[in-house]
């Protein structure tokens, strides 16, 4: 039966049976005819036969109404089952379904408490957080401050990535990266720590945790170091000498750091153009775009190179007799105001950025270099890179207010220059950054003219290591004799410093001589470690790790502003 037809079994039952009697009925009927049409003397005859043919069809057809009659009730009874069936699990159903309604409510209601809390709580998160980064960019704000107040060496540490030398030459390469996992003992835990974990043989498991004022991932990039650097360089323009200094052994990524990667023979495009640029690149175009915002012709600027090779220094960009650069033996004294002075030192004047790069890409190609088992182009020489800015500023009171804003009070100058006898026949302007001297000034004008100069050393020292691992035999031996000497001289100055003896070792190695006026003297001074992340370097990382805790400890006094020379003294320097 279709659903929805409006037939109930029984209705179907019933009609099944009247038409069974309404055929019944028509066999009579027609019986009955056909025995009328008879002979009276046949008439016992057909009806015996119509008896005989009708009785077994009129027995089934009661036989075939008794069975549908039974299947009409047990078809009644099956529907009544299945309809009680039916209604039970329809109630069911419907206590399940409400069940679920009542449980999806308060999961929802649920939901949106928790949405809520969530909500409250990352808010709450974001105002801890905000909090906290002003809290931690005001404790920097202190801490530099104190750092400053107190002349402190400020230390930044970088972590260089894993690479091939750290691993043995007969390993496979699966092999190398499995045991790199594993000897991976360095590593940053925040921006401010490093953590080392030793396991050297025959000694017990050791870690220790340092603290600088930076520290570097492997992931950490080349700008990222240079944006802490870079306000260093508006302290040089602010009147304070600067000198950034990379220290740690060899292959650590000293000279990856300050100048880029060993690819990198030309410097002459900018710093955009190729990201891995170290910090002497960019810090040379950062200078130059800041003295691009002084007056024009008020300062100029000159570049020297010099390299520290076995404790002698060398001049690189000083000529031949041919006019070609080669390195040339100088040596290092002590003036009258107690700094290191180099005299005959070639000071060449450079007008921007790519001049600059250009002069110390020449002496970058005469440093020393040798290749070890450790290194296949390691520095075996200190390179010092340093670029002196003399500024010009008007003393007296109105030139100083009005000079560069009136032209008059300019031409006025500039005329007064040139009628001296003292005024360079081959510049135009006495302000030109091409001038042979910083110390060119005229006699009549010392009374209007000041000049202040400032110095940013660049220093890329070489790197610490052991004759052992090196390798190091013959004349390398005697290389790495030198190396090690002037950087245990380099750390005794720092103890000694540190510990306020009265007597400092500067004249110890020609490295501290050199640089006394940087690592005692007045200068901001910026150390930048660079360390290996293998259990194969460990000795030298703690080492390294340890040189610049202690110059962390140094405390120089306040760093000074370089004050005006006075004119009495300008035809002096």
């Amino acid at each position: 039966m279709r659903p929805g037809s409006g037939l109930t079994p029984s209705f179907a039952s019933d009609q099944r049976i009247r038409q069974l009697e309404q055929k019944l009925r028509n066999q009579r009927i027609t019986g009955k005819t056909s025995s009328e049409e008879s002979n009276s003397s046949s008439v016992p005859y057909k009806q015996k036969k119509y008896s005989e043919n009708v009785g077994p069809i009129v027995a089934q057809l009661y036989g075939a109404v008794q069975r549908l009659k039974q299947d009409m009730k047990n078809l009644r009874f099956s529907v009544l089952a299945f309809s009680m069936d039916a209604q039970h699990q329809g109630k069911n159903s419907l206590c399940q379904i409400l069940a679920a309604l009542q449980r999806l409510q308060l999961h929802n209601e649920s939901m949106q408490i928790f949405q809520t809390k969530a909500f409250e709580l990352e808010q709450s998160l974001h105002e801890v957080n905000e909090k906290y980064q002003k809290e931690k960019q005001w404790r920097k704000v202190l801490h530099n401050t104190l750092v400053e107040l107190r002349g402190n060496i400020r230390v930044y540490c970088r972590i260089r990535p894993l690479l091939s030398l750290d691993s043995s030459p007969e390993e496979s390469i699966i092999e190398d990266r499995q045991k790199n996992l594993s000897e991976k003992v360095v590593c940053a835990t925040d921006d401010e720590t490093i953590f080392v974990k030793s396991s050297r043989p025959g000694h017990a498991l050791t870690t220790k945790s340092f603290q600088y004022e930076r520290v570097y991932s492997a992931t950490d990039s080349q700008v990222t170091v240079f944006a802490d650097v870079c306000p260093l360089l508006t302290s040089l323009l602010d009147g304070y000498n600067v000198c950034i200094m990379a220290y740690g052994q060899t292959g650590s990524g000293k000279t990856y750091t300050m100048l880029g990667p060993h690819s990198e023979a030309n410097f002459s495009c900018f710093v955009e153009d190729k990201p891995e640029l170290g910090i002497i690149p960019r810090a040379a175009e950062e200078v130059f775009r800041l003295l691009s915002e002084k007056p024009l012709g008020s300062h100029w600027v000159e570049v020297s190179v010099v390299e520290v090779y076995n404790n002698e220094v060398f001049d690189l960009l000083a000529k031949d007799n041919y006019g070609r650069t080669s390195g040339v033996k100088r040596e290092i004294i002590t003036n009258k105001e107690g700094r290191s002075d180099i005299p005959l030192l070639t000071y060449e004047p450079v007008e921007d950025a790519v001049e600059f790069l250009e002069l110390v890409n020449k002496g970058r190609q005469l440093r020393v270099k040798h290749p070890t088992l450790v290194h296949a182009h390691s520095s075996r020489s200190h390179l010092v890179i340093t670029l002196t800015i003399t500024t010009k500023v008007v003393s007296d009171d109105t030139f100083a207010t009005s000079w560069t804003s009136d032209h008059s009070h300019q031409k006025l100058v500039k005329e007064h220059f040139f009628n001296s006898p003292y005024a360079m026949k081959d510049d135009k302007t006495p302000f030109s950054s091409r001038a042979s001297s910083p110390t060119v000034f005229l006699n009549e004008s010392t009374e209007k003219f000041k000049q202040m100069r400032t110095k940013l050393q660049l220093v890329d020292l070489a790197g610490s290591e052991c004759a052992g691992m090196s390798g190091a035999t013959g004349a390398l031996l005697r290389e790495t004799s030198f190396i090690n000497r002037s950087l245990s001289a380099l750390a005794d100055v720092l103890g000694a410093i540190s510990e306020q003896r009265s007597h400092v070792p500067y004249r110890n190695s020609k490295l501290t001589h050199l640089l006394q006026d940087s690592i005692g003297g007045d200068a901001k001074l910026l150390l930048v470690l660079c360390v290996s992340p293998s259990q194969k370097y460990v000795t030298e990382t703690l080492q390294t790790l340890g040189f610049g805790s202690r110059a962390r400890q140094v405390q120089r006094g306040q760093v000074k502003k370089r004050n005006h020379l006075a004119p009495s003294k300008l035809n002096k320097t």
